[in-house]
């Protein structure tokens, strides 16, 4: 069911399905919850336990793609069972009970490394059975438009949860106790909202047993564009270095260092759907590359000395709207309907690997020398690969 047909809404929703927005207030209330640590967590590693670059980036790493198989496994276990929205509310549910597990690790790294592993295991579970959801409940030429909306309205999430965590630090003293639990109790209604409200999505059955994975890397603009998404990835900057890099370089207070998530969050907020419709009018490969040219520029201003930080984080921003929803929106339509989740897997797994790679590498880099020469060592390669990218695309998406 479209939004079209409650109404003649003119706003950029009224062509998207009622599936997808569903799925994107989901998100909104869950990213609540998952920013309001993650603008904590780098301030309380760093600042708070004193960690160094080398034990942040490993722990930064985790998060980012340590878990990284669960998305085959869940994309592989959607596409066997039918069964998409269970499958992510597995995901969802994990991530919530996760929450809790801040308040019994205390400032034991290792514990908190593994209710972060957790965290990210329930990420992994549901991103690939809710990328196909978005994805077979939209017209294969609007699909740029759907995955904007979705990115748009999950960043509203992302916008507010930096602003609630400062809110509930505020109000409980500084009690990051505080700060877990009220996560928790957004990340359960964050289910509650999906059991309710989205539609499952039953692709056709799957002709053949065994693992899927296999056959659909034999495409070889499959394969290509997991291979691209992969090597961009492995010299892409996590989110935290990326912070903590403008916080050093500008010399910003730590009180307002959870503040710093709110430009690229803006920008995307912004940027999401506009750029979801320019992908597909003029071709979603070309806004994905145009994406990582963004965060080139916006590293190289870390590094040089003329730059502003709010421009950092608004590139920031611009590399997200043009390559988070984006990517997904020019894979799903090489993919068969009843493999789509589990081709969406191998895409994200390829990236959430290689983002583990590089947050453990600049970790490294910056504990042996320091983090400008880590941030251009990594600039100047990510921007040899994005021109080979460009150059190299896959056929099927070269629009």
């Amino acid at each position: 069911m479209y939004l079209a047909s409650v109404g003649p809404l003119r706003t950029p929703l009224r062509r998207v399905p009622g599936n997808v927005v569903a799925l994107g207030i989901v998100s909104l209330v869950t990213d609540v919850s998952a920013e309001m640590v993650t603008a904590i967590l780098p301030l309380y590693l760093v600042f708070g336990l004193g960690l160094n670059p080398l034990q942040f980036g490993l722990l930064d790493g985790l998060y980012a793609g340590a878990t990284a198989v669960l998305r085959l496994v869940g994309g592989h276990v959607a596409d066997r069972w039918r069964r998409l929205k269970t499958v992510a509310g597995v995901g969802y549910a994990l991530s919530a009970i996760s929450k809790l597990g801040f308040l019994a690790a205390g400032s034991t790294v290792p514990a908190i490394g593994a209710v972060l592993a957790i965290d990210r295991a329930g990420k992994g579970i549901r991103t690939a059975p809710r990328d196909a959801l978005i994805s077979l409940s939209s017209d294969p030429s609007t699909m740029g438009r759907s995955f904007g909306v979705h990115r748009a309205l999950d960043t509203i999430g992302a916008f507010l949860g930096p602003l609630v965590a400062a809110l509930v630090l505020w109000a409980s003293l500084n009690d990051y106790n505080s700060v877990f639990v009220t996560s928790f109790a957004l990340a359960t209604c964050g289910v509650i909202l999906l059991t309710a409200f989205v539609r499952d999505q039953s692709p056709p059955a799957p002709s053949a047993r065994g693992l899927p994975m296999l056959s659909l890397l034999r495409d070889p603009n499959f394969r290509r564009c997991c291979l691209w998404a992969a090597a961009l990835g492995l010299f892409t900057i996590t989110d935290s270095f990326v912070y903590l890099a403008v916080q050093r370089r500008w010399d910003i207070s730590t009180s307002l260092f959870p503040l710093l998530p709110l430009g690229t969050a803006g920008t995307f907020l912004l940027l999401a759907i506009p750029l979801g419709r320019l992908g597909d009018r003029v071709g979603r490969w070309r806004v994905f590359i145009g994406g990582h040219l963004a965060l080139v520029v916006a590293l190289l201003l870390v590094c040089g000395p003329v730059g502003a930080w709010w421009l950092v984080l608004a590139l920031h921003g611009l590399f997200y709207a043009a390559t988070d929803g984006v990517l997904p929106a020019a894979v799903g339509p090489l993919l068969p309907e009843n493999f789509r989740a589990s081709g969406l897997a191998v895409l994200q797994t390829g990236q959430a690997l290689a983002r583990m790679a590089a947050a453990v590498t600049v970790g490294l880099l910056w504990t042996l020398s320091d983090l400008r020469p880590a941030l251009l060592v990594f600039t100047l390669a990510l921007l040899v690969i994005t021109i080979a990218a460009a150059v190299f695309k896959p056929l099927e998406v070269r629009r």
